[in-house]
């Protein structure tokens, strides 16, 4: 029970001389020891690396989840050391509502499959996403947060021992200068001694936290080339399926026609629109064509021309076309400006000329 006296009464007693200095020191009637150069940049790294950690935590978050409500939500599951409920993402969404749109228009008819494609490649992409999105928080996320939690918590637990130690020699230092009696200088010389020496060796301790610092960027490092690995190979999944959309996409009719195969222009008539593929530019408009394309029309000639992409005929009166092969193409008076004359041998059709480049 003494004992324990004792001790709250020195812990009391060091926290005043503490107090003391410190309210001296910022009244500017007191000296305070400076910490070296070397320590005061390797502190004022670890606060730097801590502040913009924390910055590109919270924006990798927001990146990974733009949803405010979702983030708090997430926490508050990790907090509790719950699992987050399993939700579709955005992708995964508009990929179910294509494709039971498809199925309710129908999968026989050229919209209804085209709905039911485009959903199954949404699909492909929300779970591209969300392994992106795991990967990310385990590789890129975890570690940036364990030393926010871990290292640099321990680093400030030390650095306010190294404060309080340096408070402690400075209050030892002014009780030396204001002994007069040779029994009291003897006894503040030892108090410095013992004093300094701490303060030394927590000092050091300090130092060797902060240095490691540098390996902390090195993780860093790794952490940052993981993430970019996984931007990479999400992206690239992306691509490839948009790719193999546009390859199913561009085999479907190019003919505008009704949900059961019938005509919707009133009266029967046919009309034919080209598709044009997703890395098709859109149709000129009509009088805007390119100069070599009205100069073919000013002319009776013909004129060879490379075939940009695949076009199925829409009627008797065109012509089919494969991509990269060469056809001739003329134009005949009063056709539309968007189409020219084409031949194949003896194959002769209308073909649109925002699938055509001219050579010379």
């Amino acid at each position: 029970m003494d004992f324990n006296v004792k001790r709250l009464a020195a812990d009391a007693g060091t926290f005043l001389s503490r107090a003391v200095q410190f309210t001296e020191e910022k009244l500017g009637q007191a000296e305070k020891t400076e910490l070296d150069a070397h320590l005061e940049n390797l502190l004022s790294r670890a606060e730097c690396t801590k502040q913009w950690t924390e910055r590109i935590m919270k924006q990798t978050e927001v990146l990974l989840q733009p949803n405010p409500n979702v983030r708090i939500e997430e926490f508050l599951y990790e907090k509790l050391d719950k699992k987050v409920p399993t939700r579709m993402n955005n992708h995964e969404l508009l990929g179910q509502s294509m494709i039971d749109s498809g199925n309710e228009f129908g999968p026989g008819t050229a919209y209804g499959n085209a709905l039911i494609k485009c959903g199954e490649t949404q699909k492909q992409v929300g779970s591209a996403e969300r392994e992106f999105i795991q990967s990310s928080a385990n590789n890129f996320l975890t570690p940036f947060r364990n030393f926010l939690e871990g290292d640099f918590k321990t680093i400030l637990k030390e650095r306010k021992l190294l404060q309080n130690k340096r408070l402690d020699l400075d209050a030892a230092k002014t009780r030396l200068k204001k002994a007069r009696v040779a029994d009291a200088r003897a006894l503040a010389e030892q108090d410095l001694r013992i004093t300094q020496s701490e303060f030394d060796r927590q000092a050091e301790i300090t130092r060797l936290l902060l240095e490691g610092v540098s390996s902390t960027h090195a993780h860093h490092l790794r952490c940052l080339n993981d993430f970019v690995e996984a931007q990479t190979t999400y992206y690239a999944q992306c691509y490839q399926y948009m790719v193999d959309l546009q390859k199913q996409l561009g085999s479907f009719p190019s003919t505008f026609t009704s949900n059961n195969n019938q005509s919707s222009v009133s009266g029967g008539a046919s009309v034919s629109v080209p598709t044009i593929p997703v890395s098709a530019s859109l149709p000129a408009a009509p009088g805007r064509a390119s100069s070599a394309f009205n100069e073919l029309r000013s002319t009776s000639g013909s004129r060879k021309a490379r075939v940009l992409y695949d076009y199925d005929a829409a009627g008797s009166s065109e012509l089919s076309l494969l991509a990269d092969e060469v056809i001739l193409v003329n134009s005949v008076p009063g056709m539309d400006s968007d189409w020219l004359m084409g031949e194949r041998g003896n194959q002769k059709g209308k073909v649109p000329i925002t699938y055509l480049e001219l050579l010379n």
